[in-house]
């Protein structure tokens, strides 16, 4: 069994995963002032609220996505499981052949969840992740990463409404029963909720028509859940797909047995 860690810029993802499947994904906040101590604090806390003890961890992984806090991270699973964690990053085996421009520009939260995809779902694919920010990448019939977009996330755009507005009140991401709606709130969560499914809905279809083909979609990231209903396309939702893509890397890297 390993411990995942997948670094966001909003969230921390932590989970654990053996050869049977993923057991947990929990989220902590991110923050860079936190010391080593704290999140390895976090980390075994966690562990424990799973009845999981830190001996059966033979090793652990992290994506990470914010530079200042991969270090912090690596020292605190370091305390908890006795040895650094593999990092992804150049020079790190993940078997997914990359046609962008340049392949060492790919966030490594995107080829995690791509890794993952490509083992698990039809290709060719359109992954979705809706975290921090909204990202959709295109993974072809060989499982190749071709390129893909990069959007404000869903949160972004409602913080940036709300700060940049006098009277626009912070509001939950509940999706309202009709889209003209009667009141302020629902106006807003309106342009959120439909608004963002709509977005992907016209991306998707932008998408397919460039190809000239179908692609099934696959969404990933906290914030997917709350949109991808409204659809009108079908969108698979995997909320484990970063743990199980941190597993597959480690597994291809792997030089002591552990699993």
């Amino acid at each position: 069994m390993i411990l995942t860690i997948d670094i966001g810029n909003t969230v921390i993802t932590v989970g654990t995963v053996s050869k049977t499947g993923t057991h947990f994904v929990e989220h902590i906040s991110t923050d860079v002032k936190k010391t080593d101590l704290e999140y390895a604090i976090a980390f075994r806390t966690i562990l424990e609220l799973y009845e999981i003890p830190s001996h059966p961890l033979t090793g652990s992984i992290i994506s990470s996505v914010v530079p200042p806090l991969t270090a912090v991270v690596n020292r605190a699973l370091t305390k908890i499981i006795g040895k650094p964690a593999l990092v992804v990053g150049p020079g790190v085996k993940t078997g997914l052949p990359i046609k962008i421009d340049n392949p060492a520009q790919l966030g490594s939260d995107m080829v995690v969840n791509a890794v993952a995809a490509v083992a698990e779902y039809p290709l060719p694919l359109l992954l979705i992740d809706m975290g921090t920010a909204t990202t959709l990448s295109v993974i072809d019939e060989s499982g190749a990463y071709l390129g893909g977009s990069i959007l404000p996330g869903a949160g972004i755009a409602l913080d940036s409404l709300v700060k940049r507005t006098a009277q626009l009140p912070r509001i939950s991401f509940d999706a309202p029963e009709k889209a003209i709606a009667k009141n302020t709130v629902d106006s807003m969560k309106c342009g959120i909720v439909y608004g963002s499914s709509a977005m992907l809905d016209g991306m998707i279809d932008r998408m397919e028509q460039e190809l000239g083909k179908s692609l099934f979609a696959l969404a990933t990231g906290d914030l997917a859940k709350a949109v991808i209903p409204y659809c009108t396309h079908k969108i698979q939702y995997d909320e484990m797909l970063p743990l199980k893509g941190l597993y597959r890397i480690y597994m291809k890297n792997r030089t002591d047995g552990s699993c």
